[in-house]
């Protein structure tokens, strides 16, 4: 079978662009059966999409343009920018006509749950693509069961649904990496991270709840990520480290004391596995796709209740030996491969 895998979204170092790398390298080094089409639109990032998949074809297709073609007009068959295909693996931005089979990922469906969290126009442009997939999609890949039951909620067929979780992106690192990247931070003494900041993560009660959990203690806040609908306060012992690159990421999150991510609303929740990679405790919600990601081996906390939040930062920064070892142990059932194995059996659903 020929294959076509939009790969437009991959530069832009978000989790679906993490995602689309991660599936695209393993399902290239598991299937060696069909052919696969590598495609994507940019004016200003080609060479970047060159730079990972020599092999794709790039056009010169801004987002914007995209959006107007192929999710407000629908024009234009995806066929005629690659030559006819048996199956169409669509991005998160945009919804092609297609005769193939077509296959589309949902991460979240954030853009109707919370409409009023997110910028209009990116929410539209997501709103304009479901809608598309809701009428033309013959398989829906979704990361977690939470997103299964939003979908569902929201009327689409069952039946098309296929839950595929994710993995993480993010190895423990070195001490000496460690080291090397908290003192180009200028970073000294414990603290505990938080991943995004946004009203959706949470940041106002994380903020709040770590100024009550860190009386008697010598601890810092670290949040990462650059604020987007939330105004951010001067808290004693709380910084804003901006956006940090996953290199650099990955030496903060494994030198911290914990994670602590008690997000309203998750498609699945890729930093709760990273963390355990890191080899650092978890706390986050005990609802949605977070409870599903981290099972038993996170402090569990109501994402609404500022003292609950605090309640379990304290739990974790007092006993962190035996969180870290289920940590380690749950991360172990979630791989890269294991989800381009379970995406290639989508695809065959087209035979």
């Amino acid at each position: 079978m020929k294959i076509g895998i939009d790969i437009s979204q991959i530069v832009y170092g978000t989790g679906v662009s993490l995602y689309t790398k991660q599936l695209v390298e393993n399902l290239l080094k598991i299937d060696t059966q069909n052919q696969y089409v590598l495609f994507g639109g940019s004016l200003r990032r080609k060479q970047d999409i060159l730079n990972l998949f020599p092999q794709s074809k790039v056009f010169p297709i801004p987002p914007t343009l995209a959006d107007l073609v192929w999710n407000r007009l629908h024009v234009m068959p995806v066929e005629k920018l690659i030559g006819e295909i048996d199956v169409l693996h669509t991005s998160d931005w945009t919804e092609p006509p297609s005769k193939a089979f077509k296959v589309a990922t949902v991460h979240d469906l954030y853009s109707l749950k919370f409409p009023r969290m997110i910028d209009p126009l990116i929410r539209e442009v997501h709103k304009r693509k479901l809608a598309w997939v809701f009428k033309e999609s013959s398989r829906v890949i979704v990361p977690s069961k939470a997103t299964k039951d939003d979908l569902i909620g929201f009327g689409m067929d069952e039946n098309k649904i296929r839950v595929i979780q994710e993995a993480p992106n993010l190895e423990k690192a070195t001490s000496a990496e460690v080291e090397k990247t908290k003192q180009k931070y200028g970073i000294t003494g414990d603290y505990v991270i938080a991943i995004g900041i946004t009203k959706l993560k949470n940041t106002e009660n994380i903020i709040k709840a770590f100024d009550l959990a860190r009386h008697g203690q010598d601890i810092k806040l670290l949040l990462v990520g650059r604020p987007v609908g939330v105004k951010l306060e001067v808290v004693r012992n709380v910084r804003n480290l901006g956006y940090i690159e996953s290199d650099e990421l990955s030496p903060l999150l494994t030198g911290s004391r914990g994670l602590i991510f008690p997000s309203i609303y998750e498609g699945f929740g890729v930093p709760i596995l990273e963390a355990f990679n890191c080899g650092v405790p978890v706390v986050t919600s005990n609802i949605g796709s977070m409870l599903e990601v981290a099972g038993d081996a996170a402090v569990l906390v109501d994402p609404y209740n500022v003292n609950s939040i605090a309640e379990g930062i304290i739990k974790a920064l007092k006993g962190p030996k035996g969180l870290i070892e289920k940590g380690t142990s749950r991360v172990k059932q979630f791989s890269w491969e294991d989800t381009a194995r379970k995406t290639l059996e989508v695809y065959m659903e087209a035979k």
